[in-house]
């Protein structure tokens, strides 16, 4: 796990799949209950995640990730529940300080997870917040994390930009709500997170295509010479032409890196996550 500080008051957070609780094929420390995973292994595993970060559970908020561009603020920190459990994310994309090892116990078998979602749990692919101690959070498996603040604003935002988000600009969508809720794009800092690579993401022709008349610069090739999408340059390209030029990348590759989950290179896996924070 990386915790990292993006901006004077603002911490960020990116984890991996070690330290956790949960089984095979999700191992270990899966923080999405939609992958199948148990539910309460789940929330123990976010549990773990929330105290290295300094936090507590009910601190933390979870979207319900769908692949839109919706962006909402967060006022006020949410009711504590259970972790969320939409559907898997597709394959469209998608330690800076040691972690305790826990015990190991032996999980209650996989159960349907509850289809209720708590109110924090909204279908939205964006948030962003004023409120100090409180972390925002998107969970990954190819598709990046990105995570924004602006601390002179004192806002802080949080953006899951897969293929299909970055096409319906989620992230612009993020910044332009920030900046009407007193940000200004030249003050914002932005991280990337860990993504699957252009040399990796293969797609088909027209799909490429069609996804870079709409974010230039985010065609490219992979390895093995066939179309692909770069979700990180795509990406910086919109930030760069909202104007927000602090923008830094986590380069590492879901689909290379065994640290991280990767749908595409797994099919039923866990998920990862990125979380943005205002210090108190």
């Amino acid at each position: 796990m990386r915790l990292l500080t993006l901006a004077p008051g603002v911490r960020v957070a990116f984890t991996g799949r070690r330290g956790g609780l949960s089984q095979p094929p999700y191992d270990s420390l899966n923080l999405g209950a939609g992958s199948g995973d148990h539910p309460d292994v789940v929330a123990r595993n976010r549990g773990l995640v929330a105290a290295i970060c300094g936090l507590t559970p009910d601190r933390t908020v979870w979207m319900r990730q769908v692949h839109s561009a919706d962006v909402a603020r967060v006022p006020e920190p949410p009711e504590p529940g259970p972790p969320q459990a939409g559907p898997p994310q597709p394959a469209e994309s998608q330690p800076a300080q040691p972690q305790p090892t826990p015990p190991q116990p032996t999980p209650p078998q996989p159960t349907q997870p509850p289809s209720a979602q708590p109110p924090a749990a909204q279908a939205r692919d964006g948030s962003f917040t004023s409120v100090r101690g409180l972390a925002l959070g998107v969970l990954s498996a190819d598709c990046p994390a990105v995570l924004i603040a602006d601390p002179g604003a004192g806002l802080v935002g949080a953006a899951h930009s897969g293929r299909e988000g970055m096409a319906r600009g989620v992230v612009s969508a993020l910044v332009r709500a920030m900046t009407g809720a007193g940000a200004d794009p030249a003050g914002m800092y932005a991280v990337i997170g860990p993504a699957i690579c252009g040399r990796c993401y293969e797609v088909p022709a027209a799909m490429r295509d069609d996804v870079a008349a709409r974010v230039p610069g985010s065609a490219c090739v992979t390895r093995a010479g066939t179309p692909g999408i770069d979700l990180h340059a795509g990406i910086s390209a919109q930030l760069a032409s909202l104007g927000v030029r602090r923008v830094e990348r986590d380069g590492r590759c879901t689909a290379e890196d065994d640290d991280l989950y990767s749908y595409r290179r797994d099919g039923r896996t866990g998920r990862f996550a990125g979380l943005v924070w205002l210090t108190p």
